[in-house]
Formats: C-alpha cells, sequence, structure tokens
C-alpha cells in the first residue's frame, strides 16, 4: 500500500506515519530526506530520531529519492519517507535545481512499482497566501504539483490538521 500523509508544521504527520510504520508487521526503513545546515534543523531531526524504535533501519538520501525507494523497497518492508518537501526542496535548489525534473520523473515513474508498503511525509504549504518572492513561489508551485502527481498514485492520502488524521482519498483509518 502507497500513502501519502499531509500536513502542516506539528500537524502530527510525521507521528502518524511512525504509528502506522509501528503498527505494521513489516521491518520499517525511515528514509530521511533532511539535512542539517543549523542548530534549530539538528534539534528537529534529534526529535524524530528519537521517537523513532531503534530496530528500525536508517537510510539518509537528500537527493536520489527514486532509486533510494528502489533499493529497498520489497515485500515485508514498510518504507517511510520524511519528508517529501524536504526533498522537493534540496532537489530545487541543489546544483542550481539541474536534477530537479529528472528526480520528479523518477519517483513518479517508479512509485507505482514497488513492491511493500510505503509511507510518504509531506508538509501542506498551499494554504495560505502566495508567497511574495520567486523562489518561494517556485517551492509552493512545485510542492502542489508534487502532491497532487503522488497523490493520484497513492492508495491513500491522510491530511493531518491538530494530531486528527482527515482521509482524502481511500480507505479511512
Amino acid at each position: 500500500m502507497k500513502q501519502l500523509i499531509l500536513g502542516g508544521a506539528r500537524s502530527g504527520k510525521s507521528a502518524l506515519a511512525e504509528k502506522l510504520a509501528a503498527d505494521s508487521s513489516d521491518r520499517v526503513i525511515y528514509i530521511a530526506t533532511a539535512t542539517v545546515g543549523d542548530s534549530e534543523m539538528a534539534e528537529r531531526v534529534d526529535i524524530h530520531r528519537q521517537r523513532r524504535p531503534e530496530h528500525w533501519s536508517l537510510v539518509e538520501e537528500p537527493l536520489s529519492l527514486a532509486s533510494t525507494l528502489q533499493a529497498h523497497a520489497a515485500e515485508g518492508h514498510c518504507l517511510l519517507v520524511d519528508c517529501l518537501t524536504l526533498w522537493l526542496s534540496n532537489t530545487l535548489f541543489t546544483q542550481e535545481g539541474r536534477h530537479f525534473q529528472s528526480e520528479m520523473d523518477a519517483l513518479l515513474e517508479v512509485l507505482p512499482q514497488l513492491p511493500g508498503n510505503i509511507l510518504l511525509v509531506s508538509n501542506e504549504v498551499g494554504m495560505g497566501i502566495v508567497p511574495m518572492g520567486a523562489v518561494s513561489r517556485k517551492f509552493q508551485d512545485e510542492s502542489g504539483r508534487l502532491h497532487q502527481n503522488v497523490a493520484a498514485l497513492c492508495d491513500r492520502v491522510i491530511l493531518t490538521v491538530a494530531g486528527l488524521p482527515h482521509t482524502l482519498k481511500g480507505e479511512k483509518l
């Protein structure tokens, strides 16, 4: 099963994905897309790290998400990707975005073919005002496109608000 879990900052989306992964009988592989550039981000990463069970495997991959998913997806595995928006930011703004489109295309091509359970966490950033800066608008636009494309490929899509999951597509929790 492929699931997309969306929500705003501190909405409970990662905690929900972690619970779904923990409740599965699968071997969990946590795929972290974050890069640590400052102490605040290091603190955020540490909070996530402390919540994860020690027996979960960890793969840190900020850019090559499609190939990482292919390498680790298998029956009996649950891949938890946290998060797509950090991956999007990495691909958009690393090496002037030269690999953005090819990485996006690769993800959308490989996702339907992956065996096992896939949990994709992402920040919903399109519910506010349109940003004034061109870079921020590009990120918001690409995030919206990414979510639409991934949602179309997923069996279930959940929007998490204030820790409450709202099923948008698929079987309700």
